[in-house]
């Protein structure tokens, strides 16, 4: 079975909580596109070079979920040549048999706009930021900050920006707790599902 769900949205809307929980429910395979350009990002040097040459032990390094990874990763993602690299291998990943999860911020507009079940998973930036702090610690205003700027960065840059495909279903987690996200996701791909 090809079977595609697309989940998209803002840095800690809980879309990766939300696909891992999709994904382990359905049995399908899981793939966080944001760790793809984390790693372009960490690994520092050319980041097209960085992109064609990534490997496993690349999205397996512990630095990924740091804020300076996510920084990194939304400075290499506008970056065409970086882009171009690695959507061969999402699209891939996508089609496999078996059925996919794929999280990021352009999976139902570019990389899969083909996808069975599209959702577009976001929050507050005040919500998101706590979040984000309660995770990484630090200055709480400052991670404000960051979200906000990465959020302005990510929905106008000039390739791919972040923004809900036309046939997504918004999921808005401000004010629900992760067990109530993720069921109301498990709903909408269970009512897609074949049979």
């Amino acid at each position: 079975m090809i079977f595609t769900v697309a989940i998209d949205g803002p840095a800690a809307a809980g879309k990766g909580t939300i696909s891992r929980a999709v994904a382990a429910r359905f049995g399908f395979a899981h793939l966080d596109t944001g760790a793809l350009y984390r790693a372009v990002g960490v690994k520092g040097g050319d980041p097209v070079a960085a992109a064609n040459g990534l490997t496993p032990e690349d999205l397996a390094r512990d630095d990924l979920r740091t804020l300076e990874a996510g920084q990194a990763a939304s400075r290499v993602a506008v970056i065409p040549e970086v882009r171009a690299a690695l959507l061969d291998f999402q699209r891939r990943f996508a089609r496999r048999e078996g059925g996919a999860v794929l999280d990021g911020r352009d999976i139902g507009t570019v990389i899969c706009p083909e996808a069975e079940v599209k959702l577009f998973v976001t929050a507050s930036a005040e919500v998101r930021a706590h979040r984000r702090w309660l995770e990484v610690g630090g200055d709480a205003a400052r991670v404000l900050a960051e979200v906000r700027e990465r959020d302005d960065r990510d929905m106008n840059r000039a390739d791919a920006p972040l923004k809900p495909a036309a046939d997504a279903v918004l999921l808005d987690t401000s004010g629900l707790g992760p067990e109530e996200a993720i069921a109301q996701a498990i709903a909408l791909v269970q009512a897609q599902l074949p049979g």
